[in-house]
């Protein structure tokens, strides 16, 4: 690499995976590499994004940090399932997606070579950004076992020290399907008081859980609450992955840094999307909207472990894909992805620089696909595989 900066940046391969399967043009393919969802986002968010196209407002670079009506509906949102009141004004900013929201916060509070904590495996994207930010991962691993994704809530704690600067979370985690509790909290409010970081909570899938419970925001935790800063995004709950709004919500001390960061990287949000995702956000049927849809992600998931049972596939809790760890096969998980395309048809993703342990383990995203076109899998990958 030209700029030392991008060294432990490789990429994340599922851009390699979905350009093979685009160019293929093969409709029989399953599309299981990109979290994709083919579920509609809410009607009413679709109905106002129509509206807003002929509105002049909408088309505009201000206000910078979100318009006042997605601050006022993000802000309220995630106060609700952190229990506590947050004000729009000063500890609200809109963002252009999730991880235009993550990126922000982490150039707002990790000095270069300061620790950011995260669990492993973990999404790639959000190793590399704590990379980009100057930051330094220190990974703590999740345990594969029969039930699912665990992680012991004191080896989490133990991971922050005075070298670190955040510890970034995600519930249900991404690509795992791993579920934090309150005992997770606990733990890091106590490291967290030992050692002042800031927990920077990625809450894009928290509604996402297959237990039927709701999520466990740490800011509801007394310990948390003043140290929390909440990363949210109409992605995934919302299904609304084109309309590029997120929002991060937390302290106004540290806010207003995040604002600064904001306004000298992507400058503002897509602005016909913004009332859409503000509408969809507020709306009182949201929480059975977003139940209804995990429904239908919980049991294609099911299908697909159905499918693969005689595979080393683990169970996740909730989110939109699950892992199979390709070691107990005698492949690489670059091996078996291209052995699924190319004699199975299955499009997955080898998890490279997802974490220590990604370099085992294959992601297969099981929300993009009905269940009906998941049933022959198991034949796909015995067809692929053996």
């Amino acid at each position: 690499m030209s700029v030392s900066r991008l060294r432990h940046i490789p990429g994340i391969g599922v851009d390699a995976v979905g350009d093979a399967a685009d160019a293929a043009a093969d409709p029989e393919i399953l599309r299981l590499e990109n979290l994709d969802t083919d579920l509609r986002p809410p009607p009413a968010a679709l109905e106002l994004t129509r509206a807003a196209i002929g509105d002049d407002a909408a088309n505009s670079y201000l206000p910078f940090h979100g318009h006042q009506v997605l601050r006022e509906a993000a802000a309220a949102h995630v106060g609700r399932l952190a229990g506590r009141r947050y004000d729009p004004g000063t500890e609200c900013v809109g963002v252009a997606g999730g991880l235009n929201g993550i990126l922000n916060t982490l150039l707002a509070t990790v000095e270069p070579g300061q620790e950011v904590v995260l669990t492993d495996p973990v999404y790639a994207g959000l190793v590399n950004r704590v990379w980009l930010a100057g930051g330094v991962p220190r990974f703590v691993p999740s345990v594969a076992t029969d039930r699912g994704w665990t992680v012991d809530p004191e080896r989490l704690a133990a991971a922050v020290g005075p070298a670190t600067a955040a510890v970034l979370m995600m519930g249900p985690s991404m690509p795992t399907g791993l579920v934090l509790d309150d005992a997770h909290w606990s733990a890091l409010a106590g490291a967290l008081d030992r050692h002042p970081a800031w927990l920077v909570y990625d809450a894009a899938m928290e509604r996402i859980r297959f237990d039927g419970r709701p999520p466990s925001h740490p800011a509801q935790h007394p310990g948390l609450a003043g140290r929390t800063i909440t990363v949210g995004a109409a992605s995934k709950e919302l299904r609304m992955i084109g309309w590029r709004v997120g929002w991060v919500v937390g302290p106004a001390e540290i806010l207003a840094d995040v604002k600064l960061v904001g306004i000298t990287n992507v400058v503002c949000q897509v602005g016909i999307a913004q009332a859409a995702v503000a509408a969809a956000l507020a709306d009182p049927g949201a929480d059975a909207d977003i139940a209804a849809a995990t429904e239908i992600w919980q049991r294609r998931c099911e299908v697909v472990l159905d499918q693969l049972a005689g595979y080393p596939a683990v169970r996740p809790h909730g989110g939109w894909s699950l892992l199979i760890d390709t070691r107990p096969l005698g492949l690489s998980p670059a091996e078996a992805s291209r052995r699924l395309l190319h004699r199975g048809k299955v499009a997955a993703t080898p998890m490279d620089g997802w974490g220590p342990s990604g370099d085992d383990y294959l992601r297969l995203v099981f929300a993009n696909e009905p269940a009906e076109r998941l049933t022959d899998l198991g034949d796909r990958f015995r067809r692929a595989l053996t």
